[in-house]
């Protein structure tokens, strides 16, 4: 009986061993896809302004958390209905857009988020997702495998939860190892600092323990929960230069603007919200960025190329305090071209934060 025993136990850890080797081979396999799908978009994107390179998409409001900085959720949004989501994934694809991103409140939380991003995967859009990762057991990170997903962010603010996250690596690390065996799609972890965060220290903790189960690590400077830029301390500063030193290689580790957030100064660049990036709220509507709800506020459905060339060309005067990575990064590709002129005096169409 105990040979038996033991031939089975073999068989098992051969088994996993087998499947464990399958999953690092396709991952590898849709690096490669992945890599090339995103040196096309590049290309494409030096080579023309009338497309936006990324677009954030929600797809429900609600979150399951509450974190006290986060100003983009509530506790009672419904899911915005699957094929609104579906025309709205087909018209930023006729816009040409590169890469869209879904994100929340919690878009978990949505029940037919697989055919959303199965949709973008039919549409030859890279497909991301942003996700506090509560919600990943191994059966829901093989179903975005199925659905095509490229890659995923999990943004962990602290090694214990607080009052002010519960977003932390205690918690979540179960969730972490589930994608390290799992995911066929590339995982970054973002660790921040500022913004109320306890301990800095934890951003540290959180970075090494991404690099150990393979996935790319960055670090961001969070907003107060009125979206504005706060200054690092001393200590934050200092953890903030030693997690760039741990970063992977990745388009998120293009940062270099956050040096001078992390000083509280301002950045002269030339911010491309409303053409290279937008932000589709819910509503369906097109908005600068999470943090600047309400500018344009024009339907997605109307949206066209001449509303993409005037906010390419229009300057943001949130700009030089502005702590959004992604408007940041996106803009990068177009700094080098094409002066901005200032905005004209208009009303919001119903902001979250005025523009100064």
């Amino acid at each position: 009986m105990s040979n038996r025993i033991g031939f089975v136990f073999k068989m098992g850890q051969a088994a996993t061993v087998q499947s464990s080797t399958a999953v690092k081979l396709r991952r590898k396999l849709k690096a490669v896809e992945r890599n090339a799908h995103g040196l096309w978009q590049i290309l494409k994107a030096v080579a023309s302004t009338d497309h936006p390179l990324l677009a954030h998409l929600i797809p429900i409001r609600r979150c399951n958390l509450a974190c006290t900085y986060c100003n983009e959720f509530d506790d009672f949004s419904k899911p915005v209905a699957t094929d609104l989501m579906l025309r709205r994934v087909d018209k930023l694809a006729e816009l040409g857009t590169s890469v869209v991103t879904i994100s929340g409140g919690e878009p978990l939380l949505h029940p037919e988020l697989d055919a959303i991003i199965a949709r973008m995967r039919q549409r030859r859009v890279v497909s991301g997702l942003i996700t506090n990762g509560y919600l990943l057991t191994p059966d829901r990170i093989q179903r975005l495998n199925r659905a095509g997903l490229e890659w995923l962010q999990i943004s962990i603010d602290n090694v214990n939860p607080d009052e002010v996250s519960k977003k932390s690596l205690k918690v979540l690390d179960r969730k972490l190892q589930n994608l390290a065996e799992h995911a066929e799609f590339h995982v970054n972890i973002n660790s921040v600092v500022g913004g109320g965060v306890s301990n800095p220290q934890d951003a540290l903790a959180i970075g090494r323990r991404a690099l150990e189960l393979g996935f790319s690590s960055t670090v961001g400077i969070i907003h107060d929960d009125s979206g504005q830029l706060q200054p690092l301390a001393d200590d934050e500063r200092r953890v903030y230069h030693e997690m760039k030193q741990l970063e992977k290689r990745s388009f998120t580790r293009v940062n270099a603007f956050q040096d001078n957030i992390a000083l509280g100064r301002p950045n002269q660049w030339r911010c491309r919200a409303g053409a290279r990036y937008l932000y589709i709220c819910e509503d369906g509507l097109v908005h600068y960025c999470s943090q600047q709800r309400g500018y344009p506020a024009i339907p997605l459905e109307k949206y066209t190329v001449s509303d993409l060339r005037r906010e390419f060309y229009t300057e943001k005067s949130c700009a030089p305090h502005c702590t959004v990575s992604c408007v940041h990064q996106v803009s990068i590709l177009d700094a080098w071209r094409a002066p901005q002129r200032p905005a004209p005096v208009s009303e919001p169409a119903g902001g979250l934060v005025q523009i100064e």
